[in-house]
């Protein structure tokens, strides 16, 4: 077996003692459940019933950019969990078995992918109960949510290499939400980006999370002609860009996470 087949198959066994502890600690999904489900209905009745948009209703516009926004939120749980283990020294007892040392962050970010996957079906369900719908090709409806899904995984190991980098749990979240918040805030996630004032609409129209919602919105068939695509490159080109986005943050994160876990359990 090479290195990299070591490195996937140690992974795996990491991600099944992941899974297994979320079946043993059910209470771990209920953030995972309740949080989208606050997300969907809180966002969908307080400002569905404000705003207002030409060709199609709010809330139909909106729960693409509730997908995104969770799963952004949701991947602060690879870097919180990373931390509590190095706190914890299970990264020392990993240390003294003959196991690849890529094994932990593959196996911590692929068992995430399970609990994305749970938040992403929680909110479809509750989106399809307040009158959100699907108005494209089942096709282009698969293609979205493997997006999401990777988009998601990408994320995972932004956010670990976060983690190793400060290594506690409450700095971790403290400089997480710092950087999360603007991405999902100054985004096209809750309103138009050509209607923001000033400096703040290329900002928006140029953040990534705004080129992945707008993809969403584009593969669920939640558009509407009485709202033209902005007209920054990413997102005239929205769909490829976000695919393009998870490969260049696979590309540089995962290599640079690695490098970090290994000092962190050399010390």
């Amino acid at each position: 077996m090479n290195a990299l087949q070591l490195a996937f198959a140690d992974g795996a066994t990491i991600a099944k003692r992941n899974a297994l502890k979320i079946r043993r600690a059910p209470d771990l999904l209920g953030g995972v459940v309740t949080l989208p489900i606050v997300f969907v209905l809180l966002f969908t009745y307080v400002f569905g019933s404000m705003i207002s948009l030409p060709g199609m209703s709010y809330g139909e516009y909106l729960l693409p950019g509730i997908f995104v926004m969770t799963i952004v939120t949701s991947a602060q749980i690879t870097g919180y969990t990373l931390t509590q283990d190095l706190q914890k020294g299970i990264f020392d007892r990993f240390r003294t078995l003959p196991m690849s040392p890529s094994a932990v962050l593959i196996g911590q970010t692929v068992s995430d992918v399970i609990m994305n996957l749970t938040s992403i079906v929680t909110m479809v369900l509750v989106g399809l109960l307040v009158g959100w719908r699907i108005n494209s090709s089942p096709l282009e409806a698969a293609l979205g949510f493997l997006m999401l899904l990777l988009f998601a995984y990408a994320f995972s190991w932004v956010t670990a290499t976060v983690a190793l980098a400060l290594r506690t749990p409450e700095v971790f979240n403290n400089v997480a939400t710092i950087l999360s918040f603007p991405l999902v805030f100054l985004s096209n996630a809750f309103v138009d980006s050509t209607r923001l004032p000033g400096p703040l609409k290329p900002i928006a129209e140029w953040n990534p999370v705004s080129t992945l919602i707008q993809a969403a919105r584009e593969l669920f068939g939640n558009t509407s002609p009485a709202i033209p695509t902005p007209s920054a490159w990413p997102m005239q080109h929205a769909v490829p860009v976000s695919f393009l986005w998870s490969v260049v943050l696979l590309a540089v994160f995962v290599p640079l996470a690695t490098r970090l876990y290994k000092r962190a359990v050399s010390q």
